[in-house]
């Protein structure tokens, strides 16, 4: 069966049993449907956060269509379950633009998958809905301001950074003009849509730890400059109440199950290529007050979400990761050692040998952060036993656990063995875990930083453009706060073409931006865009509904 299929033939619990099972009380849910609910802020208790096992799943550099992340938490976080340790599995929401795109969805695969799996992928509880909202709101502010006769903070149209969200991949709008249409439409100005996961809204819910802190870091967005150098941020422009009453139910993490009938959280969904790619720090502190184990997953591979995890969202949140699970697939491993994208099926021990070097680079960077490794061999029907035996051996002569992972197939029972490493490497308590740079250090060394232990680059260099914008971020105060790298998820550098573990490169960043609020300087490296496109082919041409409205394509 195809996974809607299989997540269709699913006999849901009601959700006020899955709340149960947490010990929360039913007048704390906030009911959507019987089968999702809403969970108070009140619930998260911060010396439960403490005592809590927290777990990250990450991965080697993905092949497009990715490496089953999100597959391996949820199968992960069942047969934790199954071994008798209460746990939470903390997941992002999927964004419309895979959906539709290239990836599908991220409800999981298989049986180890979330539930409602179209609910989740599609509208679930109007996060994403309000967030572009409360982004575009702010956009309506800025160009009412500059076009008011009175009540003007004299913005200077040209400088204006804030741009238009929508949660779908449209090339069409990356580079637009507003304001056509005469004196009524405004002063035309070019700028352009980003995807709703790209907006610093999204980043700033994910990074709130209150209702306050929401509010502040709302109005702390900086939206440009006056037409005398002055900046502008959301704040003069009164626009964070209004903004934040938006996101009044979105800041409240969405409670679900998995398959199995386990609890699950699905909450907030930034990108890990262009934002943070973790979900929010309400939902991770939510599983950790409510369960002895959370398994969460950062988005990409651990160059991208687990770096900006634990420099960013760890940090940012007083969280230590306990371990880390790397997963791995042995036909990711293959194309990383020179296999064709379209013959990755076939058994090919050279390549799998030639592309260790990649699954190598990133249980080092793992290490640089004083966290135990776990490899997760991430099992496709493709792969053959001379392959797996070679991985498995692989991974015992670098001294890491392995394990076999089935969780696509058969569950939480085809991830015990997984479970039983992750209990024993936490129980083992060898996690010391430390950031790769300090907050006083500037912006060219965290990037460095960041680049020589992550990427395994030479070094960072930066475009002249980049360079009047550092001095600009540095003028205004901001060379404190940490880097979120932006760049492509397809290579360990910023050249996607580079596959395996590439040596001798730099970093070139082409420009900054800066999201203030969320609390972040973002480098942009290579060709990065904040508006992705659609396929040829794109996942919406497999999508449709029948005339009982089951929904059918979505994977």
């Amino acid at each position: 069966m195809t996974d809607i299929e299989i997540a269709q033939s699913a006999s849901p619990l009601h959700i006020r049993d899955i709340a149960t099972k947490l010990n929360i009380a039913e007048d704390h849910l906030e009911y959507y449907g019987s089968n999702k609910a809403k969970l108070p802020l009140s619930l998260i208790d911060e010396e439960k956060v403490k005592q809590a096992n927290l777990v990250l799943v990450t991965a080697i550099t993905p092949t497009p269509p990715g490496e089953g992340k999100t597959t391996t938490s949820i199968g992960l976080g069942d047969a934790l379950n199954l071994i008798g340790k209460r746990t939470v599995t903390v997941l992002r929401e999927p964004s419309l633009g895979p959906v539709f795109g290239i990836k599908g969805g991220a409800a999981g695969g298989g049986y180890s998958q979330v539930i409602p799996m179209e609910d989740i992928n599609l509208h679930f509880t109007g996060d994403f809905n309000a967030i572009e909202k409360a982004n575009n709101l702010l956009a309506a502010l800025i160009d009412n301001n500059i076009q008011s006769k009175t009540n003007k903070l004299g913005i200077d149209p040209r400088t204006v950074l804030w741009k238009r969200v929508m949660d779908m991949n449209d090339r069409g709008l990356r580079n637009i003009i507003t304001g056509l249409g005469g004196k009524a439409g405004g002063v035309p100005t070019e700028t352009g849509f980003n995807i709703t996961a790209a907006s610093e809204v999204m980043a700033i819910l994910c990074m709130s730890s209150s209702f306050a802190d929401l509010q502040e870091r709302l109005g702390n967005i900086y939206v440009g400059d006056t037409y005398s150098g002055e900046p502008v941020f959301a704040r003069q422009l009164k626009a964070q109440g209004a903004m934040a009453v938006l996101l009044k139910d979105a800041i409240k993490p969405n409670l679900v199950q998995t398959l199995e009938g386990n609890p699950a959280i699905v909450h907030g969904g930034p990108f890990a290529n262009i934002a943070q790619g973790t979900n929010t720090i309400f939902a991770t502190k939510m599983g950790l007050s409510l369960g002895d184990y959370v398994v969460t997953e950062a988005g990409f591979g651990a160059d991208l979400g687990a770096e900006k995890f634990l420099n960013i969202k760890c940090r940012a949140a007083g969280l230590a990761p306990k371990a880390v699970v790397l997963v791995a697939t042995i036909r990711a491993l293959k194309y990383h050692g020179g296999q064709s994208l379209n013959d990755l099926t076939t058994e090919n021990t050279a390549a799998l040998k030639a592309g260790m070097g990649n699954l190598e680079k990133h249980l080092e960077s793992i290490k640089s952060f004083g966290l135990p490794p776990v490899v997760s061999i991430n099992a496709f029907s493709s792969d053959t036993e001379a392959e797996i035996e070679l991985l498995m051996e692989h991974c015992r002569s670098l001294g890491v656990p392995v394990a076999l992972s089935k969780g696509w197939a058969e569950g939480g029972k085809g991830c015990v063995d997984l479970a039983e490493l992750v209990v024993e490497a936490t129980e083992q308590d060898q996690a010391d875990f430390k950031p790769l740079y300090a907050l006083e250090a500037s912006i060219e060394e965290k990037m460095a930083a960041v680049a020589r232990t992550v990427y395994g680059a030479d070094g960072v260099e930066l475009s002249s453009k980049a360079k009047k914008q550092l001095k600009r971020f540095n003028d205004l105060g901001y060379g404190k706060l940490p880097v979120c790298m932006a760049k492509t998820q397809k290579s360990l550098s910023d050249n996607e073409r580079l596959t395996g573990r590439p040596q001798g490169f730099t970093i070139t960043i082409r420009e900054f931006e800066i999201a203030a609020g969320a609390g972040f300087i973002i480098p942009i490296a290579g060709n990065m865009l904040r508006m992705p496109g659609l396929p040829a082919v794109p996942s919406s041409e497999k999508i449709s509904i029948d005339e009982k409205g089951n929904v059918s394509g979505l994977f």
